[in-house]
């Protein structure tokens, strides 16, 4: 799944991305770029499991970009 988080800017943010979506799947594989502000992840949630997760985070998903 990837996700567009134009609040997701830096480090810092990248960690209260990881926590959000570990706390819905603690085996979730996530790669962020924040330069580029997208999250691929792998997980066996589901989708809108992950997207309410990082509402609650504080970091809404946009639809995605494509390079």
């Amino acid at each position: 799944m990837r996700f567009h988080l134009e609040d997701m800017t830096c480090g810092g943010c990248v960690r209260g991305v990881t926590l959000a979506i570990h706390a819905v799947d603690p085996d979730a594989v996530i790669e962020a770029d924040p330069p580029t502000r997208t999250v691929e992840v792998t997980s066996t949630a589901t989708r809108e499991e992950i997207e309410a997760a990082l509402v609650d985070a504080g970091f809404p998903p946009q639809p995605a970009r494509d390079p």
